[in-house]
């Protein structure tokens, strides 16, 4: 009876561990940047790509100079009223009726995968742009590590996985 009690304490013990690891806490390892168009009309779809290239060209230099996670989300906060800046004087400029929203948030999202690398649905630290009513299809990509911030100097980013090197340690 003691091997049994034993057995079902060691099995709820590893449940809430593995609960804590794949559950519905933030996934620290990532931040992710989205850009939600007004609507799924290909005109607001086209504004949100031009909306996200001039967002991922401002955030290029700044983000290179980033060498930690905290370096990151500071660059973010400290840019977020030039983001939505960016953004404004785009939908202005091509004569959109509606404004801009960018926030830097946690918010829940589905399992996803970006060139070979996938995000498990959980809670991600985000930086996010609303574009209007932001009821159309989005542009994602993760900022940190910078998937989609790649320069000119691409051989130079070393890009480092948390969760392999966890693997790793565990596996040998």
């Amino acid at each position: 009876m003691k091997k049994v009690i034993s057995i079902v304490v060691i099995l709820f013990t590893v449940g809430l561990v593995l609960f804590g690891i794949f559950g519905t806490s933030p996934k620290q390892d990532y931040i992710r940047i989205h850009v939600r168009a007004n609507s799924n009309l290909t005109i607001d779809q086209n504004v949100k790509y031009e909306i996200k290239d001039d967002i991922v060209s401002y955030l290029i230099p700044y983000i290179s100079q980033c060498e930690t996670r905290q370096d990151f989300v500071d660059t973010i906060n400290d840019n977020l009223s030039a983001l939505e800046q960016i953004a404004e004087n785009v939908l202005s400029e091509r004569g959109f009726d509606y404004g801009a929203n960018v926030k830097f948030c946690q918010e829940e999202f589905p399992t996803r995968s970006y060139d070979g690398v996938v995000l498990e649905s959980g809670i991600y630290d985000s930086l996010i742009v609303e574009l209007g009513e932001a009821k159309g299809d989005n542009w994602w990509c993760v900022v940190y590590p910078p998937l989609c911030f790649v320069s000119n100097n691409s051989q130079d980013i070393l890009y480092k996985s948390r969760i392999l090197e966890i693997l790793k340690s565990i596996l040998g």
